[in-house]
């Protein structure tokens, strides 16, 4: 329970933090569902602060714990995607679903294999020549 509140306080935290790494995400989405079938919450650890969060925030009670991965990780689905991959309450999806996969995302995310977006990385060395450029 303390990581769960640690991991709050680190959150709140980050909005204070004066320069972040931007990166650019392009694309379309290819509407296969696989990101609503395949998902991760940051610094969820056990299923009891899950059921925690869905208590706190109702619109996680569409979500269900799917499994692990390698690392232990867990593995979120969601209850509203159909079988062709689309959302069966489009209209009303949760913010996070409708702004997937933000256009600007400050950690380096990997996308589902055949997706159509491209998270672009920039190197530090980019960011020198963008500055020259102006």
């Amino acid at each position: 329970m303390f990581d769960f509140i640690l991991s709050i306080i680190n959150e709140i935290r980050s909005y204070f933090v004066p320069e972040k790494q931007v990166y650019e995400v392009t694309g379309e989405c290819k509407k296969c569902g696989k990101c609503c079938n395949y998902m991760y919450s940051v610094d969820t650890y056990t299923e009891k602060e899950f059921k925690i969060m869905q208590f706190l925030f109702p619109k996680y009670r569409r979500f269900f714990i799917k499994g692990k991965d390698e690392f232990g990780n867990f593995i979120f689905a969601c209850k509203m995607v159909t079988k062709d991959g689309l959302c069966s309450d489009y209209k009303r999806r949760p913010a996070m679903c409708r702004n997937y996969p933000a256009k600007r995302i400050y950690f380096p995310g990997k996308l589902h294999e055949g997706c159509g977006y491209t998270v672009h990385v920039k190197s530090f060395g980019d960011y020198l020549s963008e500055g020259k450029a102006e």
